[in-house]
């Protein structure tokens, strides 16, 4: 049914984009009929002490069409057809024209003029409301711009970081292979073996953006199980960090959610991948699941460090890290928690964080049903 209306819906707004005028003719003779036929029912019903619930009814239709459609033509109209309807149809002697009758031509001279005040207001009110929605998209565009520009310095230097290390230890080790002894060359490897692990989850990173459709921010989603979409992120963690242990706890109850399962899951594993080795947790990282009517929420606990009070205003913005220092234990925060932030918005879901009394918390909440922005 939903489905049903949002393509009725869309193809009203695709006809009246096309041919607006045609729109407009159609939507006045629409509304007017409509109006119409209620107030010939309710002057049936209630007789000529109906006059003036009539007049707010066809009030109510000038405001409707003036809204609706383009120019100023199709609501003057209106405002002429209300005068001649309500004269024609709801005053004595009824289905005649008769403009001369005592005090007519002052009450219904008054009632033209009200019906185009209103219709100018309406069509002055619009106006302004399409200049503000205007202004509100250059805005928007800017600050855009602006975190695009953020986010290309955070991927410069987050994948310049891991590159500089490959090539520098891998040049070391083939300019001084005969020289290095074994424990030297384990080490060298080691260093670009992690260093191309830090690379390949920049480029997962960068292939989660892709998902997402432009500017929109619009994905593809589907009902997907949490607790399997959790058990597919763990296992592709496991990969990344072979030593985490991370304590799980889900509802007993089955939590389906409207995602995009491979876009959660990115978020999962760059907020546990955070906890796990950035945060110093001198316990395990928890991650557990809450659901009330409207959301399921997503806790990733850890119990180390927190998070400097000085980057919680900014801390899912694409800043540009190259101006932080390399020692504070934030390397490659700026687009791996970006990314997050964008995952859930388009999910038209909550993320943030907190700190608590022993470490750090990340929450984020996914809606259990489809919003009416999808």
């Amino acid at each position: 049914m939903k489905q049903h209306n949002r393509a009725m819906t869309k193809m009203i707004f695709c006809v009246k984009k096309k041919y607006p005028h045609l729109f407009s003719f159609l939507f006045t003779v629409l509304v007017l009929s409509g109006f119409t036929l209620l107030s010939l029912l309710l002057f049936h019903v209630s007789g000529s002490n109906s006059i003036i619930s009539i007049v707010a009814f066809f009030s109510l239709a000038i405001v409707l069409i003036a809204r609706y459609t383009c120019g100023y033509r199709y609501s003057v109209f209106a405002s002429l057809f209300v005068v001649v309807c309500t004269n024609y149809m709801f005053t004595y002697p009824y289905f005649k024209l008769n403009f001369l009758l005592n005090g007519y031509p002052v009450v219904f001279l008054g009632m033209l003029v009200i019906g185009l005040m209103i219709s100018t207001m309406t069509k002055r009110l619009i106006a302004q409301a399409e200049a503000l929605s205007e202004h509100e998209k250059q805005l928007a565009e800017a600050e855009k711009e602006r975190m695009r520009a953020n986010l290309l310095r955070a991927i410069s230097h987050d994948l310049r970081t891991p590159l500089t290390g490959i090539i520098g230890n891998s040049a070391a080790y083939l300019e001084n292979k005969t020289l290095l002894d074994e424990e030297a060359r384990q080490e060298l490897v080691a260093s670009i073996h992690t260093d191309a692990n830090w690379l390949l989850n920049m480029v997962e990173n960068l292939l989660t953006v892709t998902r997402i459709h432009g500017e929109t921010q619009t994905i593809s989603k589907s009902l997907e199980p949490v607790e399997e979409m959790v058990s597919e992120a763990l296992q592709r963690l496991s990969k990344r960090c072979p030593d985490s242990v991370i304590d799980v706890s889900v509802p007993d109850e089955i939590l389906f959610v409207p995602m995009d399962a491979i876009l959660i899951e990115q978020v999962i594993i760059n907020l546990l991948e955070n906890a796990v080795v950035h945060a110093n947790s001198v316990k395990n990282v928890k991650l557990f699941i809450e659901a009330d009517d409207e959301n399921v929420i997503f806790h990733i606990k850890d119990y180390g460090i927190g998070i400097p009070e000085d980057l919680m205003a900014t801390l899912f913005d694409a800043v540009d890290i190259s101006q932080k220092s390399e020692t504070d234990g934030y390397k490659g925060r700026g687009i791996g928690l970006s990314i997050c932030k964008t995952i859930i918005h388009a999910h038209h879901g909550n993320i943030y964080a907190r700190n608590h009394a022993k470490g750090a918390e990340f929450i984020f909440t996914l809606p259990r049903e489809e919003t009416a922005a999808d």
